[in-house]
């Protein structure tokens, strides 16, 4: 097997997804801005294939941030290549790079897939008053002892008291109060008699059978009682804990923001959706598409235009970019060829490091930081499914850590393979597939086509199957290791 370090559960139909990552520890990122949608420019990808090139460049790494839990690390494969580094290598010098951004007091629905950062105790009871749940009378049980639909017990309507009234109410015996669902239940009255069970008389009504005491009144704490501690600090907040912590008042909560990711794909050959496309140009496929997963990752994606192989003008774009950034992802240009701008032009700063990882697709990857705002930046391959692959294996976990989410990977599941593949010695392997449960268990088919540009194939995939570096070949039938794309964790 390979020295991925990622856990694979047992019974692949209860799929349980395992941690990776301990919880973070604190937080030293500035605060981000409030989490307004995107708005995008436009910017894109990049046709040199990662594959070219030997050496495993650096310049000085990335300054120190808050330590980050380690990513668990296997000795490397034998078969990778001196100078090379691992998946797991790679990973742990970004999450090291980058910390949990600072939490504050956010709306609360703009808290939705965020975790909360303390916990949440209730300032009161819910219900907060013994309440009716149903539409009909409060009486006295002892009053209605002998009501049958022969011989009905007549009760004088002295008033009637809806939700939201704001008036408190009392009943004297062998009286009734009309009372509405959610009203509080009068001081004096013990049970409720729904309205099926009566005349629905206004003035008097007859009632058709006893109903015990208690029955149809939600009790004041019956839910929640004040001091409960209803949401647990990292709690995840989803519709259910938002409507909770809504109905106790709470109309703002602390969480760690969303990150602000800027975007930006290199090449002179790039073009905007839509617009006119010269002999050899391309339409910019990866800013939309790491956009996108920057948005699905619950990060706030701002896409910039596709800027040219022109080492100033990608500087000059980059210090612009920086002042709504939490972190900048750039796609393309870190190769070993004469136009490869990004690596061009941050070489120089000595922040940034450029390194060859032992995977495919997604061998060149860069990492570090930029200018006096330190930064953190993330350089991918420009061939779409190494950008895809990469964000998967290195960018969503960095997103993560910085909202504070875990575990930061997306945990593997095992999955039968459903048909036999290749792979080289030495590097590990996300080949794209299809998973499905079916009646026999779990299996992942693999989708025809290694080529890094085939962003057709990428498409029809929902899963990447993971093949060792020291792999070379899968059998079908296989249990092999799969990352489920798309699936919450």
């Amino acid at each position: 097997m390979s020295s991925d370090n990622d856990k694979v559960p047992e019974p692949i139909l209860h799929q349980r997804m395992l941690p990776l990552d301990q919880e973070p520890a604190g937080s030293e990122r500035a605060p981000a801005h409030e989490s307004a949608d995107a708005t995008e420019p436009e910017d894109a990808a990049e046709t040199t294939d990662e594959a070219k090139g030997d050496d495993a460049a650096a310049s000085v790494s990335a300054p120190e941030q808050q330590p980050a839990p380690p990513v668990a690390q296997r000795p490397a494969a034998s078969s990778i290549r001196p100078g090379q580094l691992t998946v797991e290598q790679h990973l742990e010098t970004i999450l090291r790079g980058v910390g949990p951004l600072e939490p504050y007091e956010q709306p609360l629905v703009e808290s939705l897939g965020l975790p909360i950062f303390d916990d949440f105790t209730s300032p009161h009871d819910l219900p907060r008053f013994d309440n009716s749940s149903m539409d009909g009378y409060a009486v006295r049980a002892q009053d209605i002892v002998d009501a049958t639909r022969a011989n009905p017990t007549t009760l004088p309507v002295v008033g009637e008291i809806a939700a939201g009234s704001a008036r408190p109410f009392a009943i004297s015996a062998g009286t009734a109060v009309r009372i509405m669902t959610g009203a509080p239940i009068p001081k004096g009255a013990d049970t409720i008699v729904p309205l099926e069970a009566t005349d629905g008389g206004k003035a008097r009504v007859l009632v058709y059978r006893a109903i015990q005491a208690g029955t149809y009144i939600r009790p004041k704490a019956g839910d929640v009682k004040a001091g409960d501690v209803v949401v647990e600090a990292g709690t995840v907040l989803g519709p259910r804990e938002v409507g909770l912590l809504a109905s106790l008042g709470a109309s703002r909560v602390k969480a760690r923001p969303r990150p602000r990711v800027v975007i930006i794909s290199t090449g002179s050959e790039l073009r905007e959706p839509g617009s006119h496309l010269e002999y050899d140009s391309i339409f910019d496929g990866n800013s939309y598409m790491l956009a996108a997963a920057c948005r699905a990752a619950g990060a706030i994606a701002y896409r910039v235009p596709a800027v040219k192989d022109d080492p100033r003008e990608f500087r000059r774009t980059l210090s612009d970019q920086l002042v709504r950034a939490d972190i900048v992802v750039t796609s393309g240009g870190i190769s070993k060829g004469d136009h490869d701008v990004v690596k061009e032009a941050l070489l120089s700063l000595g922040t940034v490091t450029f390194s060859e990882v032992a995977m495919q697709p997604g061998k060149p990857q860069g990492f570090g930081t930029v200018f006096d705002e330190q930064t953190p930046l993330i350089t991918l391959p420009g061939n779409s499914v190494s950008a895809y692959v990469s964000f998967e294996v290195f960018v969503l976990p960095a997103i993560r850590r910085m909202m504070g989410l875990t575990p930061y990977r997306r945990p593997m599941v095992h999955a039968v393979l459903a048909a036999d593949v290749q792979s080289p010695a030495g590097k590990r392997q996300y080949l794209r597939g299809v998973f499905e449960v079916t009646h026999r268990g779990a299996k992942v088919t693999p989708i025809a086509g290694a080529g890094s540009h085939l962003i057709g194939g990428l498409a029809k995939s929902n899963a990447l199957i993971v093949v060792g570096e020291d792999e070379t070949a899968l059998n079908m039938g296989d249990t092999v290791r799969t990352l489920v794309l798309d699936r919450p964790f």
